[in-house]
């Protein structure tokens, strides 16, 4: 693992005029529809990245384009409706900030520009023909969430040494995203010996049930998939690990920075803010290892010198 990874492989491009200053010439200015499962509290942060990016190009939100969001407020099911309102408003892209809203916008318009914001492999989700020349009007930022997988468990495994009995926390209403994780996740597992029990949460109240299982059966870690609902959930999530003494791993770094124990994945935020820049179809630039030692004194845990080293923040 190489700390604090900065390789950017720009790929080929869509068959649509990308970037957004290409339209530029525009009589009117552009308009983006944003695309978001999730509820617009729970993403602030991402959405200053976005617009960040859209400075970077000369975009200023109320000055030379306007955004028009659409959130589903975590019921996925919305997407496809909203995808269609904003196809109906005629705007000049689609900013698809998940495998759910992107295929959703897929299905919706074969000809306005979309850019996707993914935790997926694209491709394997037949969303566009390939990286390099993505075809069609797709385009945007893959995580590798698959690839990162097998790397965030072996961090866990040096973290929690112990470990044998691992508890999966995934959410049922976005499938794809779990069929992807755990391709990667149980090959890993069954590799280090460890045993594995995937629980499912799509609501506060199956994440408490979900915690009240992992507290009769004691398991000795947790790990949480990388999805939009579980980030959403993030304190309930950190405060509930916490209180039950359960180390917790993620692919995302405010769960962390809310209490978790630790995370590894590709910057959210730095991917939200290329969204906003450009756009043919890029890997992520930008991976972290987030470590928050206050958690890690709580559970009792010592964190090896070598993952200090490694980290890119550790929480204090």
């Amino acid at each position: 693992m190489i700390r604090r990874r900065e390789f950017i492989t720009l790929l080929g491009g869509a068959a649509v005029g990308w970037p957004l200053v290409a339209r530029a010439q525009q009589a009117a200015p552009p308009t983006i529809g944003l695309l978001d499962p999730r509820s617009p509290g729970t993403v602030e942060d991402l959405l200053r990245a976005f617009r960040q990016g859209l400075k970077e190009t000369g975009y200023v939100e109320g000055e030379n384009v306007t955004i028009v969001y659409r959130f589903a407020e975590g019921q996925f099911d919305r997407l496809p409706e909203l995808a269609v309102e904003l196809v109906r408003r005629r705007v000049s892209m689609i900013a698809a900030t998940a495998i759910a809203a992107a295929s959703a916008a897929k299905a919706a318009t074969e000809t306005m520009p979309i850019v996707s914001i993914l935790a997926e492999d694209p491709v394997r989700r037949g969303l566009v023909s390939s990286l390099a020349r993505p075809g069609g009007n797709l385009t945007g930022i893959n995580f590798l969430t698959l690839e990162l997988v097998a790397k965030r468990l072996e961090i866990l495994r040096e973290l929690v040494p112990a470990l044998i009995r691992l508890a999966v926390l995934v959410n049922p209403g976005n499938a794809a995203s779990t069929e992807t994780m755990l391709g990667g996740l149980e090959p890993a597992a069954s590799a280090m010996g460890l045993q594995i029990q995937v629980l499912n949460a799509s609501t506060g109240s199956e994440i408490h049930a979900a915690f009240a299982t992992f507290v009769r059966e004691r398991p000795d870690a947790l790990f949480v998939n990388l999805d939009p609902f579980f980030t959403s959930r993030r304190v309930q999530l950190a405060t509930l690990a916490t209180r039950h003494a359960i180390p917790m791993t993620s692919g995302n770094r405010q769960i962390t920075e809310a209490g978790g124990l630790m995370s590894y994945g590709a910057s959210t935020t730095d991917a939200w803010r290329q969204a906003g820049v450009y756009l043919p179809f890029v890997q992520a630039s930008k991976f972290e290892l987030v470590i928050n030692a206050e958690t890690a004194r709580m559970l009792g845990l010592t964190v090896p010198p070598s993952l200090l080293a490694l980290a890119d923040e550790v929480i204090e």
